[in-house]
Order: C-alpha cells, then sequence, then structure tokens
C-alpha cells in the first residue's frame, strides 16, 4: 500500500493557463503506472488559471476515492471570506487538511492573522501542512520557510497536528528537534529533488533519512510524499526502496501514519486490507 500525501495540480509550465483535466489525468496515469493507491493533492496559495482553487479540485475529483484534497491558504489574502470558505469545505468534509506556504509568502508561521486558520484546524482536527526549507521560486524567501518557526504554532496549539513538508531542507537537524519536542508534529519526505534524485544527492539524501529514522525521529511521524509533478514519482520509490529502513517502518512511512493523520478511509484493491485502515 501506497499513500504518496504531497501532489499537486498546478501548471508549472504556465500558470495562466488552465490545465486541471489534463494535470488530473495525468496524476491518474503516474498513480497507476507507480502502483501509488491513495494520494492527497495540495492545491496552491495562488489563485490563477494554473492553479486551481479547492473547490475545484475538489469537484473535478469528487467521484475518484482515492484522491483527496488539502486546502492551500494564501496568507496574503486570507480574510473572513476565506475562513467562511474554509468552514464549509471542512464541514462538508470536502477537504483532508490545510497547507501554508511560508517563504513563497513572506509570513511567520506564529503570525496573529493565521490564528483562525488553527482554530478551524483545531474545531475540525484535520492537519496543517506548512512548507518549510528551499523553494521551488527564486523568490521566495527562506528565511520565513525555516522548520523551527513551526515549534512556536506547535506550542501555542497543542491541539492542532502540524506536518513540516520536506523535513525542513536543508534544516534536516532542526525538523528532526521539532518533531522530536513535539507530539503534534509530524514531517513529510517530499520535495527533496526536482525532477530525478542523482547517485550524488540521492546517496546524500539517503544518509539524512536514515539518521532521521534510526536515531532521531519516531518513524510513526514521518510520511512519504513525492511532490509531484516537481519529483519524478519513479525516481522517489526507488529512493525509498534503496533505503535500508526495517519493513515496519517503511509501513508506517508509506501509507499507515497518512490514513492515521488525515482519517483515510482507504481500500487497498490488492490486498484487500480495507477494514485496517478504517480502524486506524
Amino acid at each position: 500500500m501506497i499513500i504518496d500525501c504531497h501532489t499537486h495540480l498546478n501548471n508549472y509550465t504556465d500558470e495562466s493557463v488552465e490545465s486541471l483535466s489534463g494535470d488530473l489525468a495525468r496524476l491518474q496515469g503516474m498513480m497507476r503506472r507507480n502502483r501509488v493507491d491513495v494520494a492527497l493533492i495540495l492545491t496552491s496559495y495562488k489563485l490563477v488559471p494554473g492553479r486551481p482553487s479547492a473547490r475545484a479540485v475538489v469537484e473535478a475529483t469528487r467521484h475518484l476515492p482515492n484522491l483527496h484534497v488539502i486546502a492551500g491558504i494564501s496568507w496574503a489574502t486570507f480574510n473572513p471570506a476565506a475562513v467562511a470558505e474554509l468552514r464549509s469545505l471542512l464541514g462538508a468534509g470536502a477537504i483532508k487538511g490545510l497547507k501554508l506556504y511560508p517563504g513563497y509568502e513572506p509570513f511567520y508561521p506564529a503570525d496573529p492573522k493565521l490564528v483562525p486558520a488553527y482554530e478551524l484546524a483545531e474545531e475540525f482536527d484535520v492537519p496543517v501542512m506548512i512548507h518549510t526549507g528551499d523553494t521551488y521560486a527564486p523568490s521566495g524567501k527562506v528565511k520565513f520557510a525555516h522548520p523551527l518557526h513551526v515549534d512556536e504554532v506547535a506550542v501555542d496549539f497543542p491541539r492542532v497536528k502540524f506536518l513540516i513538508c520536506h523535513l525542513g531542507n536543508p534544516w534536516f537537524r532542526d525538523c528532526m528537534e521539532v518533531v522530536y519536542k513535539n507530539e503534534n508534529v509530524y514531517t513529510d519526505i517530499s520535495g527533496l529533488t526536482l525532477g530525478e534524485f542523482n547517485d550524488r544527492f540521492e546517496a546524500y539524501m539517503r544518509q539524512q533519512l536514515k539518521e532521521m529514522i534510526l536515531w532521531g525521529v519516531d518513524p510513526n511521524r514521518v510520511l512519504y510524499g513525492s511532490d509531484w509533478p516537481l519529483a519524478s514519482m519513479e525516481s522517489y520509490l526507488a529512493f525509498m526502496e534503496e533505503l535500508a529502513l526495517p519493513s515496519r517502518d517503511k509501513d508506517l512511512m508509506f501509507f499507515e501514519n497518512a490514513a492515521r493523520l488525515f482519517k483515510l478511509e482507504v481500500k487497498h484493491e490488492r490486498t484487500g486490507l480495507g477494514a485496517l485502515f478504517q480502524k486506524l
């Protein structure tokens, strides 16, 4: 069973061009080719033709039980109307969590403006995913995206579950400390490379992950994700298979942690293990 907790349907080639249906078909094809059972789709902080809204992605995937939506939040435009829209989606069970993009936008997670978002997450018991580390866009300001900033909101909102995206790359040890210290913080391994892993970088990242799992972080709080289409699903799965991790830890990272954190009622079509995940 594989759950990819970090994918997108954004047009990164030309965001002025709408491509939702085509990108959705490509995602489904990639999932079939790589035997990925379930994916979470993270929507953007931008609202332009090539970056569809959470509601648009919800509508496009409504008939696809193995795809779930995480609603991206824009700090710049976060207002009562945005809160009302999120409340509507959460109340309908249409989204599985929220996503913030510090670094891409110039704010820290503890910005008071975002308190209503954390209150919604607590009320509906959904995770808040937070971008950390390097940014795909050179215009991003990475000082806002340091994983240590997640510690502040994790302490201030102890009943909210937070997920540090991308292991805080390149601040892996800082990410490890925040996850180790706070029982309500998780991390995913997505977006560590653009496209394919090259041999040299793969060896470096393999060592970082092994150190994190074997010595630093409870494997119950690490999730598998790719950041497709920015990262290759094939390359990511090959990278994971080459990690010398115990099979139990891989099961946790590949699907059990995500099923539990995002409350996914999923059925493994190849093994029929649906009941297990409904209980997680």
